[in-house]
């Protein structure tokens, strides 16, 4: 099973993607755990240029282009193999990161990011999509606590209200692959959530 976890900056990725790994382990599956930009050794090599704040005069295409070149390394690296070999992968964000950061965020036509995954995906697509929704305003203060801001994390807040619309768009777009959690919540609602979705998924 494909599974991925997607979310605009400051939703928790990391702690909820531990909490589903756990979850997964638990119950019997060998899990590979992977990440998007990146996810191989030239992966991420491109996330870090992807995410150099001295990168500012990048080129919204050469970014697009750059986005799909670590995605078809990691493709043929990881997630097909492990697939092949039975093992549950869990990434931490695909595809639906790019329609929703370059499409929504920065305006590049939908059907351009749609040719784009069709020549590199092929069939390929996840079998599960968990989305942790949150108010753009409270996700950027979370992320401002951090560490010092990536090239993404220096948009203004309209660049990613933008993000955060074209994710629910795709969710109302697919709902019997995506599962809307509410973020904004404390953690241990959150993750009773995802024990809801993931129970519904792997024991109805």
């Amino acid at each position: 099973m494909f599974i991925t976890v997607e979310g605009g900056e400051g939703v928790g990725k990391s702690t909820n993607l531990a909490f589903i790994r756990q979850y997964l382990q638990e119950n019997g599956h060998s899990v590979v755990d992977t990440r998007e930009p990146g996810g191989t050794p030239l992966g991420e090599q491109i996330r870090e240029i992807l995410l150099d704040h001295r990168q500012n005069a990048m080129a919204v295409d050469t970014e697009l282009l750059l986005m799909f070149a670590a995605r078809a390394q990691h493709i043929a690296q990881v997630i097909k193999p492990a697939l092949a070999e039975g093992k549950t992968v869990l990434c931490d964000r695909f595809t639906d990161a790019t329609y929703a950061y370059q499409g929504g965020g920065r305006g590049v036509d939908m059907e351009r990011i749609a040719a784009l995954e069709e020549w590199v995906q092929g069939g390929l697509r996840p079998d599960l999509t968990l989305l942790l929704d949150l108010p753009v305003d409270v996700g950027l203060a979370r992320a401002g606590q951090r560490s010092a801001p990536d090239r993404f994390e220096r948009e203004a807040q309209e660049f990613f209200l933008r993000v955060r619309q074209a994710y629910l768009e795709q969710a109302r777009r697919e709902p019997r692959r995506y599962r809307v959690i509410d973020a904004a919540q404390p953690l241990e609602a959150v993750q009773g959530q995802l024990r809801q979705v993931l129970d519904g998924v792997f024991h109805a």
